[in-house]
Parts: structure tokens; C-alpha cells; sequence
């Protein structure tokens, strides 16, 4: 790599957007092939040396053919969008029909390798996008073991926050969230059952979107639960995550949930500097007596500015299924159901084709495999593969009534535009409902053993509200600029 690709991966390629590099392509200054090299260079010196971040599990041995075809392409024809030629880093559980793996950072599906693309490895490649590779994540998405720290994966060994690396990096997509941070990649994907996406992106200065489920083709991701798993951006500013957001969308003949989406390809129409004015945002009142002195301060900052910048703020909206005990039947009997379906499809290299022989392999391996337990994962093993016990079929339909009900009740109750959340405190609401959220960053702490660490601002609304969401949360964005580089 030249001396002044190396000073650009060092100086312009940190925090710099999908706007910026596609100017500098279409200016012939940049290829696309010199993105993939300076983001390879940033991997070499800042994840697997350096602070040694550990968020990149493998890189796509094809990715530098493929930017050069997309450099080709475009002198031949023009872009195909705001996307050609950018790369992307997406999470392990997402299968890419190419050299490279999937295995929800499983040592049991080390040799995994899909046959075919994912609907969302088809809907980036679509977009002329170079799939970089795969970020390490917290194994099985977080459903294998009770006390599994967030990026810890037996295959990829554990994530690092590059905020401050005793904190934790947020999970489960926790390579994406860092890697994205990291300014390792342009623009990276997770997946979120309940807080996946919002919670690496809260704690590493990111914007997260967690999309309606139904909006993103779930077909060919590694699941939890079918009910609530869904796909989506992580980025360092809302516009990209927009512009990311809107090439995942369709409708997929193989997801039914997909079929009743209301979509667009462009989220970026939406975006507003002003987007807050004359809008009503709810506050939930579960939050506020659990809150630390500092995070309570950071969250009462920003609903501040959300008033100045023209919104009116209704706080102590009661929510009643926050005082529900949580219950386990829905992740636990659909981890069962929806795994075995996925690993039947596998290959004769994988030696697991269900959960039980995930739980025995790991037992098998368990110096390796089980350094946190699988105790969630044996749990969902001893399930029927049914979905026919009562215990599930009353909690999967409170989830589909009680708690989608829930919000569109207190958004008509109180005649709100969107209910805000500090972090991810609200996360579980919306995942439970299927419905979305966005997070954009709100200052970070200074204090204690987190210091360093940032937070965000969650907002959330009905089912397909992406548009206003994403509006919110760029005009919160622009206003305070809380997004900040890690210094290593």
C-alpha cells in the first residue's frame, strides 16, 4: 500500500462517511479497492495487533477481486447506488454463500460454510458492496450460556471495548459494534432478538438501527427466535445507517414476515435537521429510579435537548408490562425449533444437524467450548420441537397482543410521535412487540470503572415507524454531535 493510503487509513478514513468516500471515488481520487486495503491495514494494526480489539473473525478472501470488479463497473457503467464500491463487515451468524464461514462463533460450526447467500448478503452484494468479512460475536447470539460476557465466543475468544477494555462491548453483535467504532470497516450489519444491535451501538458511540421484524429477511442468519430476530445498520452516523437500511429491505418468498412489510429503499428522505419540532416524545417511568446519579444526569441532558430543539417531552408514562415478570418459553422453545431447522440444512463438514448434538459436541469439547456453561442452550434442548407446550403458546401470545398493544396504547393515549429510552433500558419492549428502534449517541460517562464508556438514546414507535424514528434521531444527531472517536 502507498505511503499516502497509509496516512489516509491513519487520518482521512477515520469517522469519514458513505458521502465522502463516494466523492472521492467519483472524483477518481479513490478506488474501491484502496478502501479495502486501508480498512485491512486499520484491521492489521488496531484489531489483531495493537489494543487488539478482536472484532474481526475472518475477512473475505475474495474482497479485494471483488472491489476491483466494482472499480471496473463503475468506469464502465457508473455506480449502481450510494453504496458501490463500500465495504462492509457483517455479523458471524449471517451466511455468505463464498470461501468464508458461519458459525454464530460456534467451534461446532467451524467448517461451516453456507451454500448459499443469506437474503442480506444477497441485498448488499445487490447494492455493489464489498463484504469484508465476518465480526466475532457473543456465541449463539447470547442464548448459550447465563453468565457468557457480551463478544465472547468460543471460536473467536472475547471481544474488547475500544472505549475502555474493561467495560463490556454490548452484545451480541459485539464485533460489528466495535469494529464499526473502530473505523475498521465503512459500515457493519448485526442482529438484534433483544438489544443486539442497540446495545453495542449504546456503548460504542454508534447509531443503531433495530428494524420492525419483517423488514429484513431473516432467511439464511443463524436464529434465536423467529418471533423477534431481525437484522440491521450499525453505523457512525444516522445518514449512514439510513443509506445502509435502505438496501437490506424487500420482500423475501421464503420469510413470510416480510410479505406485509411497508418498505422504502431510500430512508434518507427522511432525514431532518429540524425533524423535532412539534413533536410529542414519551418517557417511560420504569426508567429513572433505576438510574446511577451520572446516567440519570447524561438522560435528563438530552431529553433538555430535546426540548430545545422544539419537542415537547411527556414524562412518567406508565408502562404496565414493565412490572410483568420476564419468562423464558418463547427464546427457549424457539431456539429449539428454528436452530434444528438451520443446522438440518447444513453439510456432511458440520458435525452438528440439531441443538442436542450442539450440547453434546460442546460437552464433548468442553475445555474449549464451555469455559461460561451452556445452560441456556440445554435448556432449550430438553424443549419439543413444537411449539405446542402451553407455557408458549400463552407467552408467545402476550407477546404478539400485551406488549405491541402496550405501545400503540400509550402513543394514542398520550398523543405521542415516539417513547424514548436511556441505553437500552426500553429495548426489550419493542423487541418483544416486533416493533423498532433507533439509537444515536448521547455523551459518554466519566466516572468510576466505566469511565470513558458511551451511551445513548434509544427512540421507539409502532410497527414500519423506521421514517419518523430515523427523522428523531438525525435531528438529535446534528444538534449534539456526542459521537467520539476511540483513542487508542
Amino acid at each position: 500500500m502507498s505511503e499516502k493510503l497509509k496516512q489516509w487509513s491513519e487520518e482521512w478514513l477515520v469517522e469519514a462517511t458513505v458521502e465522502d468516500m463516494q466523492a472521492k471515488m467519483e472524483a477518481g481520487e479513490l478506488t474501491s479497492l484502496d478502501l479495502v486495503l486501508m480498512y485491512m491495514e486499520r484491521i492489521a494494526a488496531y484489531d489483531k495487533s495493537g489494543p487488539t480489539l478482536n472484532s474481526v473473525l475472518e475477512l473475505n478472501p475474495d474482497a479485494i477481486f471483488i472491489a476491483k470488479a466494482l472499480d471496473f463497473e463503475r468506469r464502465q457503467k457508473g455506480p449502481r447506488g450510494p453504496l458501490h464500491g463500500i465495504p462492509v463487515l457483517i455479523k458471524d451468524n449471517i451466511d455468505t454463500g463464498d470461501k468464508m464461514h458461519t458459525s454464530a462463533g460456534s467451534i461446532a460450526l467451524a467448517n461451516h460454510r453456507a451454500k448459499q447467500d443469506s437474503f442480506v448478503a444477497k441485498k448488499l452484494r445487490e447494492a455493489g458492496m464489498v463484504i469484508l468479512g465476518k465480526t466475532n460475536m457473543t456465541e449463539w447470539a447470547n442464548w448459550m450460556a447465563e453468565d457468557m460476557p457480551c463478544g465472547y465466543s468460543s471460536r473467536g475468544g472475547q471481544v474488547l471495548n475500544p472505549y475502555n477494555p474493561a467495560s463490556s462491548t454490548g452484545g451480541s453483535s459485539a464485533g460489528s459494534g466495535v469494529a464499526a467504532a473502530a473505523n475498521l470497516a465503512a459500515l457493519t450489519v448485526g442482529t438484534e432478538t433483544s438489544g443486539s444491535i442497540l446495545s453495542p451501538s449504546s456503548q460504542n458511540s454508534l447509531a443503531g438501527i433495530k428494524p420492525t421484524v419483517g423488514l429484513v429477511s431473516r432467511t439464511g442468519i443463524i436464529p434465536i427466535c423467529h418471533s423477534q430476530d431481525t437484522a440491521g445498520p450499525m453505523a457512525r452516523t444516522v445518514r449512514d445507517a439510513a443509506i445502509l437500511l435502505g438496501a437490506l429491505t424487500g420482500v423475501d418468498e421464503q420469510d413470510p414476515a416480510t410479505w406485509s412489510q411497508e418498505a422504502h429503499t431510500d430512508y434518507t428522505q427522511f432525514l431532518d435537521a429540524d425533524g423535532l419540532r412539534g413533536v410529542r416524545i414519551g418517557v417511560a417511568d420504569f426508567q429513572n429510579p433505576e438510574l446511577s446519579e451520572e446516567d440519570l444526569a447524561i438522560f435528563q441532558a438530552a431529553l433538555d435537548d430535546l426540548r430545545k430543539l422544539g419537542a415537547e417531552v411527556v414524562e412518567g408514562v406508565h408502562v404496565k408490562s414493565a412490572r410483568l415478570p420476564w419468562s423464558p418459553h418463547v427464546m427457549t422453545d424457539e431456539f429449539k425449533i428454528d436452530l434444528d431447522y438451520y443446522l438440518s440444512t447444513c453439510g456432511p463438514e458440520v458435525p452438528v444437524h440439531s441443538l442436542e448434538e450442539v450440547v453434546a459436541y460442546n460437552e464433548a469439547h468442553a475445555e474449549q467450548a464451555l469455559k461460561y456453561g451452556q445452560a441456556n442452550s440445554e435448556r432449550s434442548a430438553q424443549t419439543s420441537a413444537t411449539l405446542t407446550s402451553p407455557d408458549y403458546i400463552r407467552e408467545i401470545i402476550s407477546h404478539t397482543t400485551v406488549f405491541a398493544q402496550e405501545i400503540d396504547d400509550n402513543l394514542a393515549n398520550h398523543n405521542l410521535d415516539a417513547m424514548v429510552y436511556y441505553g437500552t433500558w426500553g429495548c426489550w419492549l419493542a423487541a418483544r412487540a416486533g416493533y423498532p428502534s433507533v439509537i444515536v449517541p448521547a455523551g459518554a460517562l466519566t466516572t468510576g470503572e466505566n469511565a470513558g464508556m458511551p451511551v445513548g438514546l434509544t427512540f421507539t414507535a409502532g410497527a414500519y415507524s423506521e421514517p419518523k424514528l430515523i427523522k428523531f434521531a438525525y435531528a438529535y444527531e446534528q444538534a449534539t454531535k456526542h459521537r467520539k472517536v476511540p483513542k487508542f
